[in-house]
């Protein structure tokens, strides 16, 4: 498995597993393409060069005080896989080249899974957002870790 920086042609194959994995709270292409427009550290999952996208990732670096795990993904018939402790991996490293002193992140606070995922990385609750996921009006667990 490989992971590489995701390029401008993997949105088009990114939105149909945001829709599955995030139903109303996608992202929306236009915000695939700031991203990567801003210049932040996006990555895809692979099994092999140029092969399907089996997940993606994104890392916001704020400043040398912090930085943002945008979002993990991974698709469900290659969920188990590992890919998802395989990306986090990749941008906590990315979070250290930069100097990162602590990464923070944000979970629905029904994701479990996700959840148990930080914490075996030293991630911990920090603080709730109230409503945060739209349309849902979730709320979002903000979780830290000293990078």
């Amino acid at each position: 498995m490989l992971v590489e920086k995701l390029r401008w042609w993997h949105i088009e194959e990114v939105l149909p597993l945001e829709e599955d994995l995030f139903g109303p709270e996608k992202w929306s292409a236009a915000m695939f393409w700031n991203e990567l427009a801003q210049r932040h550290f996006y990555r895809v999952a692979v099994d092999e060069p140029g092969g399907p996208v089996l997940g993606y990732a994104g890392l916001s670096v704020v400043d040398a005080d912090e930085s943002w795990v945008q979002n993990i993904a991974v698709r469900r018939d290659a969920q188990r896989r590992g890919i998802g402790r395989l990306l986090l991996d990749d941008l906590l490293a990315e979070a250290a080249r930069r100097g990162a002193r602590r990464t923070l992140l944000e979970v629905a606070v029904d994701n479990a899974p996700a959840q148990k995922l930080y914490a075996s990385y030293d991630f911990e609750p920090v603080g709730i957002r109230r409503g945060y996921y739209q349309p849902t009006n979730t709320d979002a667990l903000v979780m830290m870790r000293d990078a």
